[in-house]
């Protein structure tokens, strides 16, 4: 597998057991040569990912629903300590227990589940996820709506958490973000005392390995 230059820097012990950054997504033809080496192959992508980062979203489950076998052949080819962060829709409410079951094909990769909701509120769909999804994983709502303002509490009496919810009490927090990291998001996530999982969204261009470095960068600096 072709080497670059690893663009992670050492966060400072305590940070780095709580605060882990990656991106959207991996499989991006367009970050190379930006982030990738002219040379590298799309089948090394994951491996030389896995290198520089220590989780990434698994946004394909949000589209169809991958073998079983699949989710293990992603296991196999990073470093133990990474994690994947699978998506779910959650208008899919047909096959909630095969979708914990394949996911639990990554073994100890498996991180946090993000479930996008893109509806307006619906207390009864939010409740038949709850009821219904293994309660072993790490449930991260992504509730794109305005109407679901206020439901953050109900989702910690059952574990789980809003994604980019910094304000409320939560076992663990789920930050999406475009822009790159400032001094003062550093900082805020800095301030966590639970664990937290940071994602940068993919561009075209190589943008979200970029901030996802220099937010590493940041942290690095306290």
């Amino acid at each position: 597998m072709a080497k670059g230059p690893r663009t992670v820097l050492p966060i400072p012990d305590g940070i780095s057991e709580r605060v882990r950054v990656g991106t959207s997504g991996w499989s991006y033809p367009g970050w190379r040569p930006g982030f990738y080496p002219a040379g590298l192959q799309p089948s090394e992508f994951l491996g030389y990912y896995a290198e520089r980062f220590p989780t990434v979203e698994l946004n394909t489950t949000g589209y169809r629903l991958p073998a079983e076998d699949q989710f293990r052949r992603w296991a196999e080819q990073v470093p133990d300590g990474f994690e994947f962060a699978p998506k779910l829709p959650g208008h899919r409410l047909r096959g909630l227990d095969e979708f914990a079951e394949r996911a639990h094909a990554l073994g100890d990769r498996l991180g946090p589940v993000r479930v996008s909701l893109k509806n307006a509120r619906d207390e009864g769909v939010l409740e038949l996820l709850l009821g219904s999804l293994d309660p072993t994983l790490r449930l991260a709502f992504d509730l794109e709506h305005p109407s679901w303002a206020g439901i953050e509490e109900r989702l910690a009496l059952a574990g789980a958490v809003r994604v980019n919810d910094l304000d409320h009490p939560a076992p663990f927090r789920y930050l999406r973000r475009r822009e790159p990291p400032d001094d003062e998001f550093a900082a805020r996530i800095r301030e966590l005392q639970e664990p937290a999982y940071v994602y940068f969204r993919h561009e075209d261009a190589p943008t979200a390995p970029a901030y996802a470095a220099q937010l590493r960068a940041l942290l690095s600096a306290a």
